[in-house]
């Protein structure tokens, strides 16, 4: 998975993607994704990695089946949360 971490003074926002799925566009009914790899291509890492990044995190992107059963099973979203683009699930979490 790659995840890319973009921090503030004040927020940290989190992308995690399945490798395979950098550069794709999914498309949905009334949806569009594009997993653009400039904004979601950063550091390849294991589910560990995710799991603590995310725990951190104020806001995340995360598309691509291991990242969000990554993302789900260190409670960062819950499940009922996550949508189907084009085959492909996708979830945002934000902190307040």
């Amino acid at each position: 998975m790659y995840i890319k971490i973009y921090g503030t003074d004040e927020s940290i926002l989190v992308t995690v993607c399945d490798r395979e799925l950098i550069g794709k566009t999914l498309k949905g009914p009334g949806l569009k994704l594009e997993i653009d790899k400039e904004f979601y291509q950063g550091e390849l890492v294991d589910a560990a990695k995710v799991k603590a990044v995310l725990m951190e995190a104020t806001t995340a992107n995360i598309v691509g089946d291991r990242s969000i059963e990554a993302a789900i099973s260190c409670g960062a979203i819950d499940p009922a949360c996550v949508i189907d683009i084009g085959g492909v699930p996708h979830a945002q979490m934000f902190c307040v």
